[in-house]
């Protein structure tokens, strides 16, 4: 059934209008964003195949042309729009964290974090690099590992921190496993990095995994270790 065959109360353009975005399924909204379907195929239907065969949001609108491109109907015009959804989410998230204090919006600082890196498929070490307001100049994605661990290398991340005005760090990766709890190997990695950066006048503010379904903070859990 084509989307104008449909009764108006059942049109995800009327519904966005009449009760707001958050009263939408992923499909209807992805709907929204697509605006056609294919041959025999509304944009809801093709919509939820596109969800159904990908595993969710974040694995369909991070999947590479390569793969998107062999999916019937979905050509260059509509990848783009894809990932052009993508872009525009990940500003939107970015954007409060640039023109304010990072630390003031904790909520922000995760749902960005999560916006990253809970769909890598292998584990992911980064680094939100901070001026002396808290707000941030960089993130950057610096080391990539397997499903279990990534080599993190403490001279790549000083030799980063020092390319920028840097006065503070917030240290980040993601537990493909699911579990956001810090293992050993974490929580000595997280000393060793206060340690180095704090002689260099650099303040580690935290250190944040990202699991599945949550997250973990070593601030917030009071086990964050001191500089000098």
């Amino acid at each position: 059934m084509k989307i104008t065959d449909m009764p108006l109360s059942l049109r995800p353009r009327e519904r966005l209008m009449a009760l707001g975005a958050h009263a939408l399924t992923d499909a209807e909204l992805l709907a929204v964003f697509l605006r056609s379907g294919v041959k025999n195929k509304s944009a809801v239907a093709l919509a939820q195949d596109l969800l159904d065969k990908f595993g969710g949001l974040c694995y369909l609108l991070n999947a590479d042309y390569s793969v998107l491109g062999k999916v019937s109907g979905l050509g260059v015009a509509k990848y783009c729009q894809l990932r052009a959804c993508l872009e525009l989410s990940q500003r939107y998230v970015t954007e409060p964290l640039q023109r304010g204090p990072l630390l003031a919006s904790a909520i922000a600082t995760k749902k960005f974090l999560i916006n990253k890196l809970r769909h890598q498929k292998r584990e992911v070490f980064a680094c939100l690099f901070l001026d002396s307001r808290n707000r941030l100049i960089s993130y950057e994605e610096l080391f990539y590992g397997t499903i279990s661990s990534a080599n993190v290398h403490l001279r790549v991340i000083i030799e980063r921190a020092l390319a920028h005005p840097t006065a503070g760090v917030i240290l980040a990766h993601n537990h493909p496993s699911g579990d956001p709890m810090p293992s050993g190997t974490d929580i000595k990695l997280t000393e060793d990095l206060v340690m180095a950066l704090d002689l260099l006048d650099i303040v580690v503010k935290d250190h944040i995994i990202i699991g599945n379904t949550d997250s973990y903070s070593f601030a917030q859990a009071s086990i964050l270790p001191e500089g000098r």
